[in-house]
């Protein structure tokens, strides 16, 4: 059982309203109080204790990691924090920590990156794994993700079967499946876009354009492997 105790108002709102929001069995002592005998973990605002059990300091302003750390302790994990992404133009982003699902994004492309950081930041052994589908857009986020270890995994068939009611999920869903999978371990990728990529792009250009512009090929490349945003790419082709 998670127990809480700690002065601080604050800290003791914000993580026993994520206990609550979480529907985890939890109690709360007063600071200095014996613990119930069935405690596994003690969750406090970093006043000094002694006790027998794990402790865990919670922050008002980020209770989840408190509350995800405690349960850790709770299911008796390893707590390893390993992050699946799905690539794509809305990445889907699954976080799992000692094998459980504690957190999940669809966020924009560019965004994906940042994102992760977020999530591995602090913990020394965390993996991330991507899915090798949607190249470009992987290749961008793993070339900014730095001090995190990167496997690739092949995602085919991590897509699941998507029942009634569960439209939007597949993305969030196939990061599960990756982030469950060991991958190769790589420091970055090098992808040089196809015919049909910088066709795409040129397209994207032209429809984002109110002059109806098209760059050009070279633009296009610059766009696909990262050197341009498409916006550059469109203000560089005006000038010439």
């Amino acid at each position: 059982m998670i127990v809480v105790a700690t002065a601080d108002f604050e800290v003791y709102h914000e993580v026993v309203g994520e206990l609550r929001d979480r529907d985890v069995e939890f109690t709360t002592v007063e600071p200095g109080d014996a613990l119930p005998a069935e405690a596994d973990v003690l969750v406090t605002a970093g006043e000094a204790v002694d006790v027998d059990v794990p402790v865990v300091v919670a922050e008002a302003d980020d209770p989840r990691l408190a509350v995800e750390e405690a349960l850790v302790h709770v299911r008796g994990g390893d707590g390893r924090t390993v992050v699946g992404i799905d690539p794509g133009t809305r990445p889907g982003i699954a976080v799992l920590r000692s094998g459980i699902v504690v957190g999940a994004f669809q966020v924009p492309a560019e965004q994906a990156a940042e994102v992760v950081a977020e999530e591995v930041a602090g913990s020394d052994d965390a993996v991330v794994r991507i899915g090798d589908g949607a190249r470009l857009t992987g290749a961008k986020i793993v070339d900014e993700l730095d001090d995190v270890r990167v496997e690739l995994v092949d995602e085919t068939g991590t897509t699941p079967s998507l029942g009634p009611g569960a439209r939007g999920m597949g993305d969030v869903l196939a990061a599960v499946n990756i982030a469950l999978m060991t991958g190769e371990e790589i420091e970055g990728r090098s992808i040089e876009p196809t015919a049909g990529e910088i066709q795409v792009i040129k397209s994207r250009s032209r429809q984002a354009s109110e002059e109806n512009r098209t760059i050009t090929e070279e633009l296009a490349r610059k766009v696909a492997t990262g050197t341009l945003t498409l916006e550059e790419a469109l203000d560089e082709h005006r000038e010439t």
